[in-house]
């Protein structure tokens, strides 16, 4: 997918009654729609990931398998954690990126309270060193009863010094 976007800066001249628009760039941006089966697949209409000029804009995980089954018996917002950075995970490798290469991250929990701490000490194993923006906020709910939803932007591998 291509889409044609214009910038337009418009000024107002001093001394001057007319508005002048000057055209600061005209750019072609091409989109990549980068699925992997080592995830769990979209449940609506929606990608995995997308990729946009060095960008991987990747949708809310949750913890379902690859196989796109809930994880069995009752897990423990532990379990669920790891579930979803490893879906995380693989859909950056199938989009040429990584978990070190994150810069912004996005996460849902339906209790804050009980499971904050839970998960960051989850989070923590992933992001020892580097740590990407990040914000954590509670929710009603989330998609099909699960307790965390994670979604993330990375940078590609070649297009980073991370």
């Amino acid at each position: 997918m291509t889409n044609l976007t214009l910038y337009y800066q418009s000024s107002l001249m001093q001394g001057r009654n007319s508005l002048v628009r000057t055209l600061i760039s005209a750019k072609r941006m091409s989109s990549t729609i980068t699925p992997t089966a080592n995830a769990p697949p979209p449940a609506a209409s929606y990608s995995q990931a997308v990729k946009v000029n060095g960008f991987i804009y990747v949708s809310g995980q949750i913890p379902y398998t690859p196989q796109n089954k809930p994880l069995p018996g009752n897990p423990t917002i532990a379990e669920q954690a790891e579930q979803v950075l490893q879906n995380v995970a693989n859909i950056l490798e199938a989009s040429n990126s990584s978990m070190k290469h994150i810069v912004k991250a996005n996460i849902f929990l339906t209790d804050m309270k009980t499971q904050f701490g839970e998960f960051n000490l989850v989070y923590a194993k992933y992001f020892s060193e580097h740590k990407p923006a990040r914000s954590c906020v509670a929710v009603k709910e989330l998609p099909l009863g699960v307790a965390l939803e994670m979604e993330v932007v990375a940078i590609e591998k070649d297009k980073s010094n991370l």
